[in-house]
């Protein structure tokens, strides 16, 4: 699909805001760098425990903390909003207890024994301790925002986790079926990770601002910020940078993403036959992988998905555009391309 004639090619902001200069992890920081520190001691009293096998549990979990770019965008969106204050922080914990207690909820249901290079908690723990453990912080992140009466971020937070098992279900129904069209695809990265990234922008929005205007467009943009980072991570899928995610990880599990989706729409009947018949394996050897990788990338499915991604990273940049110029407006921009051009 061609732009319309008045319309920049996808991707030329992105290409016009990189021109000569990297976007990293560290640069998003800078504008929130010590609110990210008084986060941080925040989080961990939140945490606080008197079991003594909880607490080991829970040090050993925030040992392992990742980049932390959910809380990262809740801070950036409420200084982008109008300023930082004990509700950012309340809304920042509430968003990262949650998650996590989604996933070391999923490891149990994946039966996985490692997240992000170190062993999973049901690894060390057993399944039993898990599922307490994500009780226990499911339970911590609501009661932090019930008695604060934070009662816009609770339900900010918890229609995203609703969103996110729904995604989750109906992408489990559909790798039963095989039968995921675009459309399809489209509703379940909006709920499985969309949500939560517009769960961040928008509770960081309702903590500096009284603006509905502004809470709604920072609400899209999260959304659109969402769908762009999973698009970017479903191409990994297909030998698009390395980036440590195994390589056809998602076919192994018969989960159809969107460079897929368009090759199987574009290709020779012939073709699809032959590429469905290796989406349908239970498992799937090297050569399978191999096969399928190359059948996506000449049927166009790669240059597809990247099209898409970059249109979904315009319209974020588009949305940032009416917030008052600052710091962290700037450092949401260049989130936006950090996403589009990660390499893990």
């Amino acid at each position: 699909m061609l732009p319309p004639d008045n319309e920049p090619p996808a991707g030329a902001r992105l290409a016009n805001r990189l021109a000569g200069r990297r976007v990293d992890l560290g640069s998003l920081q800078e504008p929130v760098e010590e609110d990210l520190g008084r986060f941080k001691t925040y989080f961990r009293e939140a945490m606080r425990t008197r079991v003594t096998l909880l607490d080991t549990v829970i040090r050993y979990l925030l040992a392992r903390k990742g980049k932390q770019l959910r809380p990262l965008l809740v801070l950036l969106s409420a200084r982008a909003c109008g300023g930082i204050g004990d509700t950012t922080y309340r809304g920042a914990a509430l968003v990262e207890l949650l998650h996590t207690a989604t996933l070391v909820h999923d490891d149990v249901v994946d039966d996985a024994d490692r997240r992000r290079g170190f062993f999973s908690i049901n690894a060390l723990w057993k399944n039993k301790v898990a599922v307490l453990l994500g009780d226990f912080l499911l339970s911590r992140g609501l009661l932090l925002a019930l008695d604060a009466k934070d009662y816009r971020l609770l339900h900010t937070v918890s229609d995203a986790v609703r969103r996110m098992s729904e995604g989750e279900l109906l992408q489990i129904e559909k790798a039963r079926h095989l039968d995921i069209d675009e459309d399809t695809y489209f509703r379940i990265i909006s709920d499985k990770t969309a949500s939560l990234l517009s769960a961040c922008t928008t509770c960081g929005a309702v903590s500096a601002t009284d603006d509905e205007d502004t809470i709604r467009r920072m609400h899209a943009f999260g959304e659109k910020l969402g769908i762009a980072f999973q698009i970017r991570d479903d191409l990994f899928d297909f030998g698009v940078d390395d980036v440590g995610k195994p390589l056809g990880i998602d076919l192994q599990e018969k989960k159809l993403t969107l460079p897929l989706i368009h090759a199987l729409r574009e290709a020779a009947p012939s073709d699809r036959r032959a590429a469905m018949r290796i989406v349908r394996k239970d498992r799937k050897s090297r050569e399978d992988i191999r096969f399928v990788s190359a059948f996506v990338h000449s049927a166009g499915g790669i240059a597809y998905a990247r099209d898409r991604m970059m249109r979904h990273a315009d319209e974020a940049f588009d949305l940032l555009a009416p917030l008052p110029d600052s710091d962290a407006k700037e450092a949401l921009a260049d989130l936006v391309a950090f996403t589009v051009t990660r390499s893990r």
